[in-house]
């Protein structure tokens, strides 16, 4: 195979683990969206699906071109939620 060949190969295998990538870091994104809209309405929520979607994109990381992503915790998003809270407090009294 020649030099040119085995390039291309390796660039469009880069190019497909990188839109997977992208296509499950999204998908991620919108779960983690849900739960702070479920936690924000203090409804139950949980974090299986992100988790389910981060270990999956773990796996591609594994090829060295994908960055890794920490699995949420519910804990994690009620902390974000209540950072939320007191941004908006605060911001409430700057404007006063």
């Amino acid at each position: 195979m020649s030099v040119h060949k085995a390039l291309t190969l390796h660039a469009q295998k880069q190019n497909q683990l990188f839109t997977e990538f992208s296509l499950l870091d999204q998908q991620r994104e919108d779960y983690i969206q849900g739960a702070i809209e479920l936690c924000k309405a203090e409804k139950d929520f949980t974090t299986d699906h992100i988790n389910q979607i981060t270990m999956q994109i773990n796996v591609l990381a594994n090829h060295r071109l994908i960055p890794t992503r920490k699995l949420v915790t519910p804990e994690m998003v009620h902390s974000y939620v209540e950072s939320l809270k007191g941004s908006y407090q605060q911001n409430a009294e700057n404007i006063r």
